[in-house]
């Protein structure tokens, strides 16, 4: 049966479940990192262990939201993992470069805004996203399955995908320091550099006014299809700029490395939104607002 929890009570257990998750993931990635069995290369390896500690985060997540029978417990991960993991990462590797402080910058005032809006929209620990209680009906005998790989470790490993490009970035030869013609702001590789920071900041900015926008309308007018501001022109703006963030980080990436298979990360985040997310809150909207139809017709999908 599932626990009922004041909004605060629940907000801090989720914040006591994510730090017992990160204590998890940390001992889990030196306990790897050290295992003379996995034979990568000097830099592989770090990054192999990382990943095994994300999916060991994720697996003790998941098992929380099992005990509370609320697979929303794992909503937040999206948003705390990428800056905790980055901001770590700089600790750990020594590496605060310009190009890891932009990533810094842009990854923590992302994971703020989306971080902002869970907590704003979060009922309690009582209460499971309408995404996840439709998968508990329509699938009963597989929602164990769904649950586990679908609504838990498919978007880890993608948002891990995505976080490639950034992870890279601390690497020593992704080392500007400097703002000299050869190496640093003023090279075209320093222009791309700030180009992808600027389309995060953007892109967060994004859905910072998305949020503020839907919550608004929503309170003057329930019920009614928000069509004002940035949903004027896009249906989603809020998923938009999600898109547009995992980009600007590839962008930042590509400007001291080129184009490689790296881009595969937003290429998997751009079709988990319009192959899964967008057309999951599409049919919601249908089946709840009668003017979604008429809307959805005059709207563009993204801005």
């Amino acid at each position: 049966m599932r626990r009922s929890y004041s909004k605060w009570s629940s907000i801090a257990l989720i914040a006591a479940i994510y730090l017992f998750a990160t204590v998890v993931g940390i001992v889990v990635y030196f306990a790897v990192n050290r295992v003379p069995i996995l034979d990568f290369t000097a830099s592989s390896q770090p990054i192999i262990a990382l990943l095994i500690a994300d999916v060991v985060a994720t697996i003790v997540v998941w098992a929380f939201g099992l005990l509370y029978e609320n697979v929303s417990v794992y909503d937040p991960y999206w948003s705390v993992f990428p800056p905790i993991a980055f901001l770590l990462w700089a600790f750990y590797t020594g590496v605060w470069s310009l190009p890891v402080i932009l990533l810094l910058v842009a990854t923590w005032y992302w994971g703020w805004r989306l971080t902002r809006n869970w907590a704003i929209t979060f009922k309690g620990i009582g209460h499971e996203d309408w995404r996840y209680t439709k998968y508990r009906s329509l699938h009963p005998a597989l929602f164990h399955l769904i649950n586990f790989f679908g609504l838990n470790m498919v978007p880890t490993l993608v948002v891990f995908a995505a976080m490639l490009p950034g992870l890279k970035l601390f690497e020593p030869g992704n080392l500007v320091y400097t703002l000299s013609a050869e190496s640093g702001l003023y090279s075209v590789s320093g222009a791309v550099l700030i180009l992808g920071f600027l389309v995060c900041l953007s892109s967060a900015t994004i859905q910072l006014i998305a949020d503020k926008q839907s919550h608004d309308f929503r309170a003057a007018h329930p019920g009614e299809v928000c069509n004002v501001g940035l949903w004027k022109h896009g249906r989603h703006p809020n998923y938009f700029g999600e898109i547009q963030f995992w980009w600007g980080i590839w962008i930042m990436y590509a400007a001291l490395n080129g184009f490689d298979w790296f881009i595969l990360g937003p290429i998997a985040m751009t079709a988990l939104f319009l192959g899964i997310s967008i057309p999951l809150m599409e049919q919601r909207q249908l089946a709840n607002k009668p003017g979604y139809a008429a809307y959805r017709k005059q709207t563009r999908i993204l801005i």
